[in-house]
C-alpha cells in the first residue's frame, strides 16, 4: 500500500513538475521544427537538405516577399521610391519590432523599404502593403501569387511582415528559392541587405543580421526571422571568389545558435560546391494579375491607393487602325507586304527617315526627302549622312529586347518597339548585333535614367528588355 502511495507521489511530482517547467522556460528553448536547406546559388544545385519541405512558420523571413513584390510594383511604373506614404492606423498599431511610424504621418517608399529590410519594422511592412495593393489582405494574396509564379509551391502568406498566423506558413527550401531570386532579379536594390544599418527616414536603423554579417567572410544578406512559434530563422548569403551559397535555417533555439549553424551550413556548402560553375539565373517571373481587384479595399487615406484606383498598370497595348490609303498614295517602301497590321507604312517610312538622321549625328549637309524606287528597301540619299553613336553626355547605356533568328526580324521588331514607345526611347539608335546564337535588337546612344526608364516601361507591355551597361 506504501508502495503505491509513494508512485502516485512520484508521479504528482513529475506532473507538477513538467507544468512548471512549461511554465516557467522561454518558448525558445522548447524549440520550434527544426529545418535546413544549402544551395549552390549560381545553378539552383541542393548542396543538403533536412526537413526543407516541411512547412513552418516563416517569421520575418515573408518580409523578402514583401520586398520582392514592392519591386516588383516600381519596375512596373505603380509606384515610385520617392512617392510619400500616409500611415494608417492599422499599419502605426503593429506590434514590435518597428520603425515607431503614427498614424496620419507621411514618408517616402525608400525608407519603408529600408526599414522593412534592415530593422525588419513591421509598421513599414504593413504601410508598403497598403501602399501598394490598398489593404494588406490583398497584398499577402499577391505575395502568394506570386511566390507560386516563383516556383515557391508550398508557400501561403496572410500578412505582410510575418507574424504568427493561422495558415501563414513556408518551408526551407521555398524560401532559399526566394532569396536566390531576391539576389538575381533584383541586384539593384540587394545591397539594402547587407547595410549594418541605415537611414529610415525618422531615425538610423541597425541591421538584425549585423553580427552574422560582421563574422563570416563573405556574407551579404538576407534576412533574419524571430516569433516563438518559429524559432529564430535566417535565410543567409555568402560570396567567395566564384562562388556564392544560400543557407536556410528554420528554429533556431536563440540568433546566437541560429548564427553558429547557418555558419556551419554556409561551410558545408563552399566545401561541396565546385569552384567553378556556370551562372544559371533562375528565370525572372512576369507579374500576373489576381482576380481581386488590388485597391479594391484600398485605404482612402493612402494617396498612392488613390493613383493606383484611378490609373493603374498598363496590361494592353492596343494597335491602331489601319490609315485610309488614296488612289494618289505613294510608292509603298517594302518589297513585301508585311503580315503584321501593327506596322504601318506611313510609320515606317517616317522611322526610316529619321533613323537616318538620328539625334547625335554628323550631317554633311541638309538631306533632301528620300526618293522611293522599285524593288528596293531604301531609297539612296542624294547627299551623303554620316551617322555615329554618341558618347557624350553619359549616353554610354543602351536596352536590348530580345535575340531573334534574322536580321530582318531583329530590325522590324525595333522598329515596331519605337513606334510603340516614343515618348522613352526616342533619340535612341536601333542597332542590330549579330551573335553565335541569333541577332539581339539593342536600342544605343541612351543615358542609364533613360534606359532605366525605357526597360521599365516596355517591361509593362510585357516586353522582355533588359539594361546594356557601358
Amino acid at each position: 500500500m506504501k508502495d503505491r502511495r509513494s508512485q502516485s507521489a512520484r508521479l504528482g511530482l513529475l506532473i507538477l513538475t513538467a507544468f512548471w517547467m512549461l511554465v516557467i522556460l522561454p518558448a525558445s528553448v522548447l524549440a520550434a521544427p527544426y529545418a535546413a536547406y544549402v544551395m549552390d546559388a549560381r545553378t539552383g544545385e541542393v548542396l543538403h537538405s533536412r526537413n526543407a519541405d516541411t512547412r513552418l512558420h516563416p517569421a520575418s523571413l515573408t518580409k523578402m516577399m514583401t520586398l520582392y513584390v514592392v519591386f516588383q510594383a516600381v519596375e512596373r511604373g505603380e509606384i515610385t521610391l520617392d512617392t510619400k506614404i500616409k500611415i494608417s492606423p492599422k499599419a502605426a498599431g503593429e506590434p514590435p519590432s518597428k520603425l515607431g511610424l503614427r498614424s496620419g504621418q507621411k514618408i517616402k517608399l525608400r525608407y519603408l523599404i529600408r526599414a522593412s529590410a534592415v530593422k525588419s519594422a513591421n509598421d513599414a511592412a504593413t504601410a508598403l502593403a497598403e501602399a501598394i495593393s490598398g489593404s494588406e489582405a490583398a497584398f499577402a494574396r499577391r505575395m502568394t501569387r506570386t511566390a507560386k509564379s516563383l516556383g515557391m509551391t508550398k508557400t501561403t502568406f496572410k500578412n505582410a511582415h510575418g507574424l504568427t498566423e493561422k495558415g501563414h506558413l513556408s518551408t526551407a527550401h521555398d524560401m532559399s528559392i526566394l532569396g536566390r531570386h531576391m539576389i538575381y532579379d533584383y541586384p539593384q536594390y540587394y545591397n539594402l541587405f547587407s547595410r549594418r544599418s541605415t537611414n529610415a527616414g525618422v531615425r538610423k536603423v541597425a541591421n538584425t543580421n549585423r553580427r552574422l554579417l560582421a563574422s563570416y567572410k563573405g556574407a551579404d544578406g538576407i534576412k533574419t526571422g524571430y516569433t516563438r512559434a518559429a524559432g529564430s530563422n535566417l535565410v543567409a548569403s555568402a560570396e567567395r571568389g566564384n562562388e556564392r551559397i544560400i543557407a536556410t535555417m528554420f528554429g533556431g533555439k536563440s540568433s546566437a545558435a541560429r548564427n553558429a549553424k547557418v555558419a556551419e551550413l554556409l561551410d558545408l556548402g563552399f566545401s561541396r560546391a565546385p569552384s567553378r560553375a556556370k551562372l544559371q539565373k533562375p528565370r525572372k517571373p512576369r507579374y500576373q494579375a489576381g482576380n481581386e481587384r488590388e485597391a479594391g479595399n484600398a485605404n482612402t487615406s493612402s494617396n498612392v491607393a488613390k493613383i493606383i484606383r484611378q490609373s493603374g498598370a498598363v496590361t494592353t497595348s492596343y494597335r491602331p487602325k489601319l490609315r485610309p490609303v488614296s488612289a494618289e498614295a505613294e510608292p509603298t517602301l517594302v518589297t513585301e507586304k508585311s503580315s503584321d497590321p501593327s506596322v504601318l507604312t506611313n510609320d515606317i517610312r517616317t522611322a526610316l527617315e529619321e533613323a537616318q538622321t538620328t539625334v547625335n549625328v554628323d550631317i554633311v549637309e541638309k538631306t533632301p526627302p528620300l526618293e522611293p524606287q522599285s524593288n528596293v528597301v531604301l531609297a539612296k540619299a542624294k547627299t551623303e549622312v554620316v551617322t555615329r553613336l554618341s558618347t557624350s553626355g553619359g549616353r554610354h547605356w543602351g536596352v536590348n529586347i530580345g535575340r531573334y533568328p534574322s536580321r530582318y526580324h531583329a530590325e522590324k521588331i525595333l522598329l515596331q518597339t519605337a513606334l510603340a514607345e516614343m515618348s522613352s526611347l526616342d533619340g535612341s539608335l536601333r542597332k542590330v548585333v549579330k551573335q553565335p546564337q541569333g541577332f539581339d535588337a539593342n536600342f544605343l546612344g541612351m543615358t542609364q535614367e533613360t534606359a532605366d526608364l525605357a526597360c521599365r516601361r516596355l517591361a509593362a507591355r510585357d516586353v522582355t528588355c533588359f539594361m546594356i551597361g557601358p
